[in-house]
């Protein structure tokens, strides 16, 4: 897996770790954190994604390569849709715009 995209992964579980355990006075910091570190692993994502040649054209596709399969394994189940949608943003060429985030 790309060094880059391996780091951002594994900040972004550890702040995901962070907010399950969080108490009441940190959740809302604990939340924030992980978001803004979930969608710096995606930007992570498109930056690689955008070198590849041949770049895959579908979703499926791209959750065939092989540093996305591994990547997928690893993420919590409570996260996969949210990763397969900005997954397929990136595959389609498009950037979520910054209210369009998850909330």
């Amino acid at each position: 897996m790309d060094a880059t995209i391996e780091k951002a992964l594994h900040i972004m579980l550890a702040n995901w770790e962070r907010m399950k355990k969080s108490h009441e006075d940190d959740a809302e910091d604990d939340a924030n954190t992980f978001e803004a570190s979930f969608y710096h692993l995606m930007e992570q994502i498109r930056k690689w994604f955008g070198k590849l040649e041949p770049k895959p054209t579908t979703l499926d596709d791209a959750l065939l390569l092989p540093d996305m399969a591994k990547l997928e394994e690893q993420l919590p189940v409570e996260i996969l849709l949210n990763f397969e949608t900005e997954l397929e943003l990136i595959v389609e060429g498009e950037t979520r715009i910054e209210d369009e985030k998850y909330d």
